[in-house]
């Protein structure tokens, strides 16, 4: 494991421009509004030739019990406990003020290594505000510039025999547990709408109130990513911000989490569709359920809030027909129906994840898929459109994630779809590909007595 930094500070310094730059890459959202960041976000981060695991935190701020605010600072809390090293960021440009002070008590009393980092000195202004940063009484501070790169060497320079005393610690544990190393981990997100219980229902999958929550909707903003285990299987969990109506996004800010969102569907391998089951498939569970397959990921639906349902039998068949009707192109989608806050029905998730996953890697040999193709024929042979009958003369499977099939046809673009929707099911029934999406294309088949 490599060592841990966590970034720490109050709202709007710009922790998560720093984080961004350290990683590489525009992980965490930014923007000019205070208190962006609402979770902890991890990502692994590199400094010269420095490798290690950067953590960005919620602002640190003076909030009553209870509140939303206070809840974040909870997570920032368990984040600086968690931690190797702490950077302490202030705003140089505005000098030390009464909320740093109160808050480097806090960061002190973890008696862990701190740098204090003065950022936005790209002005005059900022440079002399840093010499305020002795005032902490956390040693000397460090000028940055976040967003233009300047002063990364002071932060080198403080790193480096940190990071090369961990990495020796780490080299002295037994080889064999560093032969054994994790697999590839199952990469699982878990979509929404807002306040569907996203974070909770992961919270309750971890055993640990890792992600912040509360009756708030839109509480999470980032894609947070949280490596978990489940039954000796690497899994890394990514949560996403609800997902509002296109016509209802307006926020700019909003607008950046949709998108972080929309990229951890595109990222993940299978993404679990989390619906209240007080309000099933609103037009926009649809939309997402069909982006997901449009994306060819293996998706699980999983309805939250049981608890509350009355008349379970009647709603959860009601529920599997309208699962049927609406979504004809993931047909036999597991329909997992569970109470994210009191946890009932939370263990039948990742078994349906595991199989919808397996379904998705599937591959069938060209030989079985041919005689599988010889018995749809003649249960079915393939219409004769103008009168001439088509020929679909041989299928073979292109690739698997998720399956996609191509079929040999002389005429190809006179076979009707709904031909073409019925060896579809035929594939999902005798190969037992359920839960995740299905292509199968039409190619025209060369003919040989044409001359080149």
């Amino acid at each position: 494991m490599s060592l841990r930094v966590a970034i720490a500070g109050r709202p709007n310094v710009g922790k998560s421009t720093l984080f961004n730059r350290l990683a590489g890459r525009k992980l965490a959202l930014v923007h000019d509004q205070p208190g962006v960041t609402r979770d902890r976000r991890e990502a692994d981060a590199k400094l010269g030739e420095l490798r290690f695991t950067i953590i960005d935190t919620a602002g640190l701020d003076d909030s009553p019990e209870g509140s939303l605010q206070s809840r974040m600072q909870k997570q920032t809390e368990i984040a600086l406990a968690a931690a190797d090293v702490i950077l302490f960021l202030i705003d140089a440009r505005a000098g030390v003020t009464p909320v740093d002070q109160q808050f480097a008590e806090l960061v002190r009393r973890q008696h862990k290594p701190v740098l204090v980092l003065a950022n936005k000195v790209e002005s005059q202004v900022g440079r002399d505000g840093t010499l305020e940063a002795y005032s902490l009484g956390l040693g000397d501070p460090a000028a940055i510039s976040a967003e233009h790169g300047e002063g990364m060497s002071d932060l080198y320079g403080f790193l480096r025999p940190l990071v090369e005393q961990h990495n020796e610690l780490e080299s002295g544990q037994s080889e064999e547990s560093e032969a054994l190393g994790p697999d590839r981990p199952l990469r699982l997100a878990v979509i929404g709408r807002p306040n569907a219980g996203k974070s909770t229902l992961i919270n309750q999958m971890l055993g640990d109130d890792r992600l912040l929550t509360g009756p708030e909707a839109g509480i999470t903003r980032d894609s947070i990513s949280v490596d978990w285990s489940f039954k000796g299987q690497p899994i890394k969990l990514f949560d996403t911000a609800g997902i509002r109506k296109k016509a209802r996004v307006k926020e700019k800010l909003e607008k950046l989490s949709v998108a972080d969102g929309l990229r951890a569907i595109r990222f993940a391998e299978v993404v679990v569709l989390l619906i209240d089951a007080e309000i099933p498939f609103e037009k926009q569970d649809l939309q997402l359920a069909d982006l997901v397959a449009q994306e060819g990921r293996a998706i699980v639906i999983a309805v939250n809030k049981w608890d509350l349902v009355e008349y379970k039998q009647e709603t959860l068949k009601k529920l599997r027909e309208m699962t049927e009707r609406l979504l004809p192109q993931i047909r036999g989608v597991p329909l997992v129906t569970l109470s994210a806050k009191t946890g009932r029905g939370v263990q039948k998730l990742m078994p349906a994840v595991m199989q919808v996953y397996e379904a998705w890697n599937r591959r069938v040999s060209t030989g079985h898929l041919n005689r599988w193709l010889e018995e749809m024929l003649q249960r079915h042979p393939p219409p004769a459109p103008r009168g001439r009958r088509l020929k679909l003369r041989y299928v073979t499977q292109a690739k698997a994630r998720p399956p996609s099939f191509v079929g040999f046809c002389q005429r190809a673009d006179d076979m009707p779809a709904s031909y073409v929707r019925y060896l579809i099911n035929g594939l999902r029934e005798d190969f037992d590909i359920w839960g995740t999406p299905v292509r199968f294309n039409l190619r025209k088949g060369k003919n040989p007595y044409v001359d080149k």
